[in-house]
């Protein structure tokens, strides 16, 4: 059979095109040009197969071409196929673009059907595709509503949900040759995403006035609407459950009663989050827990649990008497008689320093049980106490680490990760440095109070880590100051952010402390280790090996707290230097140097007329090595 050619008929304005004709002549495309349709039907040919390009998809020539079947393309996708040295598209409906090629995309919550034909026809003539049922092929969903199980899937599989605007913004960059919409566009999951409150009337109840106040700003923010509580047109009420123990009036059913913290969530994913996982339900009555407990007691197992339950108490009891530390407030039943929750006391020196609670842990409890010396000494139980601030101070750097640092960089969750890598680095710092090296000192200190001896040496354990604290520590207390900055600014600029720091601070790991206060346990670790260590040298007999052995290890805690110190005051001396460079204007380059610290800055009034007029204004930066003097008018 005769091979058939492609030739391609240049309608109207699409003639007049000359980067068009010259794409054409690139790829070794015939072309005629026709000022009307019904020119081309005196010189069609069999041996051609005809392809018409239209500029701007006019609607008269659009829909006389539609009429017969032709093959109708658009200018910009002829010039794409050309920059990509690829042949013209097949296509069976007029393709215009190339901006959504390769995409899938579904509709939901439309209900003009005028509205959604049109959209349908201009994703088709960019190059889109449509599927009716949403599946994971789909790559985009368009919502015009946050309700329905499209939406709900779309959210669980992180896939883009943008509104109709979408679609229309593409069709006016149509004629951008390289213009994509792909989901890594910072344009498009910012300017058409689907903002999780959309549609949504919210009411706050049991929440401070600053923070209802708070949480109906960013309402707003995420495309919603808030109205006093109990108002008919609410959809959402969000309660503090931690306040709110029952609801001032019955809700209707089409009012969704749920938690904070579905608000909070809904703002860190980006996306309305499904309400049945979050929906308040009231607390059980008295009567109903009486009657529980009683129902508990009854059963054939209760004398067993009950007798298990009074010699864990007399153990706790026993090591209270004994102890001048105060115990635990909520002893954990499960790990009673371990060694970790013997030890694991709330009021320690660091979680007494701040006015939250102290964390519970959420690394793995200590698998080792031993049980307590017949008679303890108060050698033993500073021991205790360092041991267990130990423990106490390695549960709280593990959730930093996995509740707060590795969440918020994660890949893949829907609108990205929640900071950049540069935030997250500027935060956190060495938290992993220093969480290893502890993590060390805790299991040495652990075998030392399970194999307990009088001659077990403390110190020792400290020195073996020495280089290593002095090594981890000051890049972090250094620098503190700027981590809590960069939480503040982040929080402000991301409400993401925001609603993730709300959202771990309600959990128990965190004891209700903010991220920033967590992050001080690190600059208080040190001091607070070198106070017991002191403890511990004075309940230590002199003839003990550990009483040298303890000096030398407070004498290395000073020296890291020293290097601290003076690594703080070089870094403030060079940010001082950085500010005066910057504030005076002409002021020497070399005045920036390594070895060079600001002493003191005087703002003084010149006497004399030697440098300028009496009277006029002069400030003198003292430096370490020369003096600089700064004019109102002149630097010198």
């Amino acid at each position: 059979m005769p091979q058939i050619e492609t030739r391609v008929v240049l309608v109207q304005e699409a003639g007049k095109h000359e980067e068009l004709l010259k794409a054409l002549e690139e790829i070794k495309v015939p072309y005629i040009k026709m000022e009307s349709v019904e020119e081309f039907g005196e010189s069609e040919s069999p041996e051609f197969e005809t392809v018409f390009v239209v500029a701007d998809f006019q609607d008269s020539i659009l829909e006389n071409l539609c009429k017969f079947d032709c093959r109708v393309l658009g200018p910009p996708i002829v010039l794409h196929c050309a920059q990509k040295g690829e042949p013209l598209p097949f296509s069976c409906r007029p393709l215009y673009c190339a901006s959504m090629l390769n995409l899938v995309l579904c509709f939901t919550g439309f209900r003009k059907k005028e509205e959604l034909v049109k959209l349908v026809t201009l994703v088709h003539h960019m190059g889109g595709i449509i599927r009716r049922d949403f599946s994971s092929k789909v790559t985009h969903l368009v919502a015009n509503s946050t309700q329905g199980d499209k939406f709900r899937l779309a959210v669980s599989l992180g896939t883009p949900i943008v509104q109709a605007e979408w679609i229309y913004k593409a069709w006016e960059r149509r004629n951008e040759i390289n213009c994509t919409y792909t989901t890594s566009d910072e344009e498009f999951r910012n300017e058409f995403k689907v903002p999780p409150f959309q549609d949504c009337m919210l009411s706050f109840l049991g929440f401070s006035d600053e923070e209802r106040i708070n949480m109906e700003e960013m309402t707003k923010m995420q495309g919603g609407q808030y109205l006093p509580v109990s108002d008919d047109r609410c959809t959402h009420l969000v309660v503090e459950e931690n306040t709110v123990k029952d609801l001032p009036f019955e809700p209707p059913k089409k009012l969704y009663v749920v938690k904070q913290e579905w608000f909070w969530g809904s703002i860190q994913m980006d996306a309305r989050a499904g309400e049945s996982m979050y929906l308040f339900e009231k607390p059980e009555s008295p009567e109903l827990k009486k009657s529980v407990s009683q129902l508990s007691l009854n059963t054939p197992n209760s004398n067993r649990k009950r007798r298990r339950l009074r010699e864990t108490l007399a153990q706790l009891t026993r090591e209270t008497d004994t102890s001048p530390f105060p115990p635990r407030k909520r002893p954990s039943a499960e790990h009673s008689l371990s060694m970790g929750s013997l030890l694991d006391i709330s009021n320690t020196p660091e979680s007494s320093i701040t006015n939250g609670e102290t964390p519970k842990s959420c690394s793995k409890p200590s698998k080792n049980s031993t049980p307590l010396p017949a008679k303890q000494s108060a050698r033993w139980q500073v021991a205790k106490e360092l041991y267990q601030t130990e423990s106490n101070y390695v549960d709280i750097l593990t959730t930093i680490i996995q509740l707060f640092q590795i969440p918020l960089g994660k890949e893949g969750q829907l609108g990205g990760p929640i900071l950049a890598q540069e935030e997250i680095k500027t935060i956190f710092g060495s938290i992993p440095d220093i969480l290893d090296v502890h993590t060390k000192i805790k299991e040495d200190l652990e075998d030392l109070m399970i194999n307990w001896a009088e001659s077990k040496s403390i110190g020792d354990v400290i020195l073996k880590y020495s280089k290593d604290l002095l090594k981890t520590y000051p890049p972090f207390v250094n620098f503190f100051e700027m981590s809590k900055e960069t939480i503040m600014k982040c929080e402000k600029q991301k409400p993401r952010f925001h609603a993730f720091l709300k959202i771990n601070q309600a959990k128990p790991e965190c004891g209700r402390q903010s991220l920033a206060e967590l992050l001080i346990r690190p600059v208080q670790r040190l001091p607070s280790v070198a106070l017991l260590l002191n403890d511990l040298k004075k309940h230590t007999a002199e003839d003990n090996p550990d009483k040298g052995m303890l000096e030398r290890a407070i004498e290395s805690l000073k020296e890291v707290m020293t290097h601290i110190n003076e690594d703080k005051r070089k870094t403030e001396a060079q940010r001082l230097i950085f500010d005066v460079v910057y504030e005076v204007d002409g002021c020497p380059a070399n005045l920036l140097s390594s070895h060079r610290s600001l002493v003191q800055r005087l703002e003084t009034v010149a006497l004399g007329d030697d440098l300028c007029d009496r009277g006029e204004q002069v400030t003198l930066f003292l430096f370490n090595d020369c003096l600089e003097v700064r004019l109102s008018k002149n630097p010198h």
